[in-house]
C-alpha cells in the first residue's frame, strides 16, 4: 500500500515545492491551505507523515499539532517553518505538554524534502 504524505501549508508555493520533490517518489501526496482543511484530510485519510506550516491564519500549526496528537500519536509530524523562532515559546510549550514533532527550518532544497520524507516513514 502506498503511504500518503499531508503537506498543510497556506503558501502555494511551498506546497508546490513539496509535490515537485516528492514526484517522482512512491508516496500519495495530499496538500491543503490552511489548518482547518488539513485537520478534516488527516482525519478522512491518516496519513503516514504531516508536514506542517506554523504561520498561518485562523489556525496556527501548534493548534494544529495538539488536534493531530490528540487523533493519533504516532504519525510523524515535520514543522517546516520560517519562523521558528518566532513560535520558540508555543514550541517549547508544545513539547512540555509531551506533543512529539520534529522541525525543519525553510526554505528546504528538494533534496533535504525526499530526506526527510525518507527518513521518517522508513
Amino acid at each position: 500500500m502506498t503511504q500518503s504524505i499531508l503537506i498543510i501549508d497556506d503558501e502555494e508555493p511551498i506546497r508546490d515545492a513539496f509535490e515537485l520533490a516528492l514526484e517522482d517518489e512512491p508516496y500519495i501526496v495530499v496538500t491543503c491551505s490552511n489548518g482547518r482543511e488539513g485537520l478534516l484530510e488527516f482525519e478522512k485519510n491518516q496519513p503516514a507523515l504531516v508536514l506542517l506550516d506554523l504561520k498561518m491564519p485562523e489556525m496556527d500549526g501548534v493548534e494544529v499539532l495538539r488536534n493531530i496528537r490528540e487523533a493519533n500519536t504516532e504519525v510523524p509530524v515535520y514543522i517546516v517553518t520560517a519562523f521558528q523562532t518566532e513560535f520558540m515559546d508555543d514550541l517549547k510549550a508544545a513539547a512540555n505538554e509531551g506533543l512529539t514533532f520534529e522541525l525543519a527550518a525553510k526554505p528546504l532544497t528538494d533534496e533535504e524534502i525526499r530526506t526527510i520524507v525518507g527518513e521518517a516513514l522508513s
